[in-house]
């Protein structure tokens, strides 16, 4: 191939299909890949797989098979080869004597598109971060490979230079990166804490990459988040507020999308982030419902939730992209879903009033009399930020107000002996 019109690199892409592992999963992994080295701007042109009872512990595959990718890696003049599977250390070193080429495997591919995604400061430090736990162990033997980085997939973040560092400086900077994103996780819990406090309803987006949560919470805000159809268009979590029907102001949070084997040092790494996910009073779970592998997604989606121990969380399921679902499409029954498309103003006006019926049985309908000599009770209902409506009763010399609060928020002490009747739990609006 000539190199002065060869301007998009090139891949061949590897993968295992083996007899412990179900064959549907794979070829969902494969295709992932696919649409992984897409997104990383890569021109896939070969994909090789062999089927076998266990990876090879040296090679990944047989070494036929590791001759014969080389083989074709010669002939297409790749730039590439990419693993579907984590390579280890000893793995990445064998191979590398083989290839002419750059080898990476799927984590370093997730590791690359994060590191060009990320736009706030705790998300470079996080995928940095991520970056160094996966290269340390793969510092010894790595002088070929780095001779090659240059430019392309698998080169961004830390760089040469820091590559070739010594372990102990490796370490420091691991510590470094670990304690920043100490300090910001503070930071943010105080956010929360805040937000608690203030009685504000939370919304958390969640769902596989490219379920469309972001051109939701574009269009229900009008936000003007990164939204294209590519894996992990989004990584920074966002947050806005949203007003429903009724005039009660939320905040809705997109998050990073989830994927099939997402690599463990990007869950360490974002559990962090991923844990706004646990402070949600409602998770809406958005699914690609034209994707061919839908459920497999969903389950993907619950197994992380579950771990983040984020299951009992109230749950919508939205199930997106309804404009373009055949006729007798089939979507399994849950017991909160919906069925929308983010293109369609009717739908978008469905959905907010699903969420309201959630909102609007979290909180306590509370009706209370405030003397009128008690300002500072109205003061500090109106400091906080809470939903009330109220009236001036003359011959009382009080005010009559209804509040909406919960009981878990700490004003609740203070307004308590204003409360007229118990607080009862009501689902119709204001």
């Amino acid at each position: 191939m000539n190199d002065l019109i060869k301007t998009q690199e090139t891949a061949i892409l590897v993968g295992c299909y083996l007899d412990n592992r179900d064959e549907e999963r794979t070829r969902l992994s494969m295709e992932e890949l696919h649409e992984l080295a897409d997104t990383a701007g890569v021109e896939v042109l070969d994909v090789i797989t062999q089927n076998r009872d266990r990876v090879d512990s040296a090679w990944y595959l047989g070494t036929g098979k590791i001759d014969e990718i080389a083989q074709r890696a010669e002939e297409l003049d790749v730039d590439v080869i990419i693993f579907n599977d984590e390579l280890s250390p000893s793995q990445t070193r064998n191979l590398d004597k083989v290839f002419d080429c750059k080898v990476i495997d799927r984590t370093q591919l997730i590791l690359d598109i994060f590191a060009g995604r990320a736009q706030s400061r705790e998300g470079k430090i996080q995928v940095e971060l991520a970056q160094y736990n996966y290269l340390l162990p793969r510092l010894a033997g790595q002088g070929k490979q780095l001779s090659r980085l240059g430019g392309g997939i698998g080169t961004r973040g830390p760089g040469e230079t820091k590559l070739e560092s010594d372990r102990r400086h490796i370490r420091k900077r691991i510590s470094e990166l670990k304690q920043q994103l100490e300090d910001t996780v503070r930071t943010r819990q105080l956010h929360r804490e805040r937000r608690k406090k203030n009685n504000v309803f939370q919304i958390a987006l969640v769902g596989y990459t490219n379920a469309g949560k972001s051109t939701i919470l574009n269009k229900l805000t009008n936000a003007n988040t990164l939204q294209e159809d590519k894996l992990f268009a989004t990584l920074d979590p966002t947050t806005r507020q949203l007003e429903l029907p009724s005039g009660l102001d939320v905040l809705l949070t997109d998050t990073v999308g989830f994927i099939q084997d997402l690599p463990t040092s990007l869950v360490a790494a974002f559990r962090s982030t991923l844990e706004g996910v646990k402070e949600a009073d409602l998770i809406l779970h958005v699914v690609d419902s034209h994707h061919p592998d839908f459920q497999v997604h969903m389950e993907v989606v619950d197994k992380i939730l579950r771990e983040l121990k984020a299951e009992e969380i109230p749950h919508l399921v939205v199930f997106n992209k309804a404009d373009m679902l055949t006729e007798g499409s089939y979507l399994p029954r849950a017991d909160e879903s919906i069925l929308i498309s983010a293109m369609r103003e009717d739908d978008l006006k469905q959905l907010l009033t699903r969420i309201e019926s959630f909102a609007l049985q979290s909180f306590n309908a509370m009706k209370l009399r405030v003397p009128v000599e008690r300002g500072d009770i109205l003061s500090l209902l109106h400091r906080d930020g809470v939903e009330m409506e109220q009236e001036f009763n003359e011959e009382e010399a009080a005010y009559l107000i209804t509040v909406r609060v919960n009981k878990d928020n700490p004003i609740y002490g203070r307004i308590a002996p204003f409360l007229l009747d118990k607080p009862e739990t009501v689902e119709e609006s204001w």
